[in-house]
């Protein structure tokens, strides 16, 4: 099993042992001990970055281990990794901010269902309670702005083994994402959207 250094760390470097290189079409498949690049999943995008020299052109999960596609081969033993920072804090700005529309309008009798945290593809969904309100795209708006104003504070916890996060008051939601630090560093969040179908309310977003 990997280790997934992301979920307590914020750093982006880190001096890690490979485990296994293995070409792979065009590409060489590598195995780390432990990893700071967060794979595709959880509505989120993969990490991109290096491997030594090695370009890493995206992160997938295997039932119990981590996958790094990377341009060229990597030797065996300890080698320093680098995480493409800029693509990372954009992953975990669009993370934090479905975080935040999935908690607003939770609180609106609505119970999130999925969301997909992608660039110009944001969007969290949620299917209606017996008590569900009307969602209108500017309150949703105001109270995201609200919460980014008093910047609170990413933490980080542990549920019967499950990793969590919540934002200050706000409850936690299991996840194995990346997120901000404080919800200052989302900078601007835009509501979008929202659309319904089938039931099915959809909220788009973007950050800024």
């Amino acid at each position: 099993m990997t280790l997934r250094l992301f979920f307590h760390s914020d750093d982006l470097k880190a001096n890690v042992e490979v485990l296994d290189c293995t070409p792979y079409e065009n590409e060489f498949a590598v195995v780390l001990r432990a990893t700071l690049f967060h794979p595709q999943g959880g509505g989120q995008p993969y990490d991109t970055g290096w491997i030594g020299d090695a370009e890493v052109l995206r992160v997938v999960q295997d039932p119990e281990r981590i996958i790094h596609y990377v341009d060229r081969p990597v030797s065996l033993g300890m080698t320093q990794i680098r995480v493409d920072q800029e693509r990372r804090r954009y992953n975990a700005r669009m993370h934090s901010a479905g975080h935040l529309i999935g908690h607003f309008i939770q609180a609106m009798g609505w119970t999130p269902v999925k969301a997909h945290h992608w660039p110009d593809e944001g969007r969290v969904q949620f299917k209606p309670g017996d008590a569900a309100q009307e969602v209108q795209a500017p309150a949703v708006q105001h109270g995201i702005e609200q919460w980014i104003e008093h910047d609170l504070p990413r933490l980080t916890s542990l549920r019967e083994g499950a990793r969590e996060i919540s934002f200050g008051e706000l409850p936690a939601y299991g996840c194995g994402g990346t997120h901000v630090r404080s919800l200052k560093e989302l900078g601007t969040v835009t509501i979008a959207s929202l659309s319904q179908k089938k039931g099915t309310l959809s909220v788009h977003y973007s950050v800024d």
